[in-house]
């Protein structure tokens, strides 16, 4: 009877290892930004657009601020306005490298020892404007230093996600009124 009891547990153990290592990935074709400098990408960033999700549906006015805490890794805080509750949401996770720490493919948690891909996948060179892939295509962000993002920027990094699959129509206008 405790064989019975064994293989469930280990078939569920491989299979949430697994499923949990996968989360921080990168969507195929993707390429992680090399030559990352963390401390440039340090500081408020403003939410230009996403693709829906659960922990921020309904939220506009949605910012990203990243420090560095005392072990090294990157603080997140996340904050948006929640109109239909006329409310501030915050969440507070961590950030770390998933290889070398000039590559912006990084994993991010905000639930404990559980992490998500978090890969900076188009960034200018004066860390104004990124484009952020989760680890698959239901997980896209546009990120600005401003609340307003140029043409041209938009133009390329719709192009570079559509090209990698992600269905841009999807995409959320983050709205920034407050």
């Amino acid at each position: 009877m405790k064989t019975n009891k064994l293989i469930p547990f280990s078939l569920l153990l491989m299979v949430t290892i697994s499923l949990f290592s996968s989360c921080t990935s990168i969507p195929k074709g993707a390429v992680a930004v090399s030559s990352f400098d963390k401390e440039k990408y340090l500081g408020k960033w403003y939410e230009i657009a996403r693709m829906d999700f659960k922990f921020e549906r309904g939220l506009n006015n949605t910012t990203a601020f990243y420090s560095v805490n005392k072990d090294g890794s990157i603080r997140v805080q996340n904050r948006g306005y929640n109109p239909a509750k006329n409310v501030w949401k915050e969440a507070i996770g961590k950030a770390k490298f998933v290889g070398k720490d000039d590559v912006a493919m990084l994993k991010v948690s905000f639930f404990g020892p559980f992490y998500g891909g978090y890969n900076v996948i188009a960034l200018d060179k004066d860390y104004k404007y990124a484009l952020i892939a989760g680890n698959n295509l239901d997980y896209l962000w546009i990120l600005s230093r401003e609340k307003t993002l140029p043409k041209d920027i938009k133009t390329e990094y719709l192009k570079i996600a559509g090209n990698l699959g992600f269905k841009t129509s999807e995409l959320i206008w983050v709205e920034h009124d407050k």
